[in-house]
């Protein structure tokens, strides 16, 4: 498996946010006009979350705090953008961001389909109204072992899911990211099967800690994490969280999903935070705050536990893993 663990950012590498987007204002400025433009990234804000035209990290208003946040310390702005899994534009930690830069979110639709009674396609526009935005800072445990604390700006899921009005024999949500190789240069690859597919059994979407996340602190989401449209579900690995969400289809049967389809024996549909449950190549049991240097024990279902676990009452979780 193309899977990299370059070495944690230590915290001395950390900058505060204020600083980081000082610097990035003054880079906006002098190249807004230009670059900006031309890749595309100009958003048009609307109603109560949007203002004027802007380019994206812009502010977003009218964000709700969230009571079903975690009391930690979010890791730093600087943390959340520079250290990514984004296989689709590179298998390293850190290159992300910088390949990411000018890819295009505007404009963009996302397909509702499959056995719903409503469907749709919706301009990125009117998906951000369909519910109040909220902050959800999130723990996030990614599969290699290290994790963060992010401060998401989304709505839930299950808004989304309630305007198609999913028929009864709807059992899982399965959703695609873009298929765009002339801006994302590892889909001119076989890194993996393309597009990425992910799913969910549809009481996990409807879940209310489940998520479909728009912004990271108060800004539009950066490209890096996934603009225009990622899903969040924090009880799970990071690699269920599908960026760039260009497709969600109600089916039947359990959806194909992407690291199933690459390594069925090492990552299952479920993929709950387990840390009872090894990956066949190193233990779950302990993670590495990005920031930190010790490690730190895994929680079960990422501390969701009290939350999440009557979704699986009964179930083998180290079968369904």
């Amino acid at each position: 498996m193309l899977i990299k663990k370059p070495n944690d950012i230590s915290s001395s590498e950390i900058t505060p946010k204020s600083s980081f987007l000082g610097r990035r204002q003054f880079i906006a400025g002098v190249a807004a006009t230009g670059a900006a433009v031309a890749g595309g990234l100009y958003l048009r804000r609307r109603g109560w979350h949007m203002e004027e035209t802007v380019h994206a990290g812009a502010k977003l208003s009218g964000i709700v705090k969230s009571p079903l946040s975690t009391s930690e310390q979010p890791n730093s702005f600087k943390d959340i953008t520079n250290y990514n899994n984004y296989y689709e534009f590179s298998t390293d930690k850190y290159e992300p961001n910088g390949l990411a830069a000018n890819f295009r979110t505007r404009p963009w639709t996302v397909s509702i389909e499959g056995l719903v009674k409503k469907p749709k396609k919706l301009d990125i526009d009117t998906v951000l109204k369909l519910a109040p935005l909220e902050e959800r800072i999130y723990r996030h445990r990614c599969v290699e072992g290290w994790s963060m604390v992010i401060p998401w700006v989304g709505f839930p899921l299950s808004a989304l899911i309630k305007q198609a009005e999913p028929l009864g024999n709807a059992k899982f949500v399965a959703f695609e990211t873009v298929y765009a190789p002339d801006q994302m240069p590892n889909q001119k690859r076989s890194v993996l099967e393309w597009p990425y597919v992910e799913g969910l059994r549809i009481d996990e979407a409807m879940h209310p800690l489940a998520i479909m996340a728009v912004g990271l602190y108060d800004e539009v989401l950066p490209n890096v994490d996934g603009a225009p449209l990622r899903l969040v579900v924090p009880w799970k690995y990071g690699f269920k969280g599908i960026k760039a969400i260009v497709k969600i289809k109600f089916v039947e049967n359990m959806p194909p999903t992407t690291w199933n389809i690459m390594a069925a024996n090492e990552y299952g549909f479920y993929s709950n935070v387990n840390p009872q449950v090894d990956h066949p190549r190193w233990s779950q049991a302990t993670e590495r705050r990005i920031g930190e240097f010790r490690k730190r024990p895994t929680l079960m279902f990422n501390g969701y536990a009290d939350q999440v676990a009557s979704l699986y009452s009964g179930m083998d979780l180290r079968k369904n893993y």
